[in-house]
């Protein structure tokens, strides 16, 4: 269920690095960032973010009734602006939605800068050196998802001949070492999953998930799994500051 970085992947790395910059591929992430009423976190977090090295571009998934207000867009942007650095442009962005619904965090991002990915909550900071550590794991393995918060699935006891599963939580991953998803919260994937997710992903599943307002990540991590055939890929590391264990 696990999955490691070994030598020759990190080769794959170095490699596929000299290619993008043959092929004039923009290097870098979007942070692609949820948030619901809640301004204050969301003014930390770009805050923090926005002084990552890697960081190219915002994309603020709005779902609220009202629209931003314009203070707080001006302090998102002055943020971006100012804490920027070596001359570097970081594009901010609103995503408006009419519709309120977990789908929303997922839906493809118009004219994308990046390929990189990285979707978190707003009550979730990681140090930049750490994200940065992830962007290059990631790198080495761009088409599978590679983050911070693992879950497990296990096979339900009470359900004799048949395919039935419970959703495992933290604490069997933390028991057992063992894993089997990465949840979106706090993950870097490539930007086509939120093409499939919204085009591709079954409409009982969308379906299911607006019903119910939770689930969205379990079927994010399942659709990029089912995409590969690979496992996800999780960076350990202790976070400044989240809800992530929950």
């Amino acid at each position: 269920m696990t999955t490691n970085l070994n030598i020759k992947e990190h080769c794959a790395s170095n490699i596929r690095a000299l290619s993008e910059l043959k092929s004039g591929v923009v290097k870098g992430y979007t942070l692609l960032i949820n948030t619901w009423k809640r301004y204050d976190l969301l003014k930390q977090s770009i805050s923090h973010y926005t002084s990552c090295p890697g960081l190219d571009s915002i994309h603020i998934v709005w779902s609220e009734p009202d629209p931003p207000s314009d203070s707080l867009v001006n302090f998102l942007n002055y943020a971006a602006k100012s804490n920027a650095k070596d001359g570097r442009h970081i594009e901010l962005a609103f995503d408006i939605n009419k519709e309120d619904s977990l789908n929303n965090r997922f839906k493809e991002i118009k004219n994308p800068i990046t390929d990189a990915v990285f979707s978190i909550d707003d009550d979730i900071i990681f140090s930049c050196s750490t994200v940065e550590f992830a962007y290059t794991v990631w790198r080495s393995a761009p088409d599978t998802m590679v983050g911070f918060v693992p879950r497990i699935h296990l096979i339900n006891p009470s359900k004799e001949n048949g395919y039935s599963y419970i959703y495992g939580g933290w604490w069997p991953v933390w028991w057992t070492g063992t894993y089997s998803m990465i949840l979106s919260k706090a993950s870097f994937f490539h930007r086509k999953y939120l093409r499939m997710y919204t085009n591709e992903m079954p409409a009982s599943l969308l379906e299911y998930v607006k019903r119910n307002r939770n689930c969205e990540d379990i079927a994010m991590s399942f659709l990029v799994a089912n995409a590969t055939g690979a496992p996800p890929i999780w960076v350990k590391d202790n976070e400044i500051g989240s809800t992530c264990n929950q």
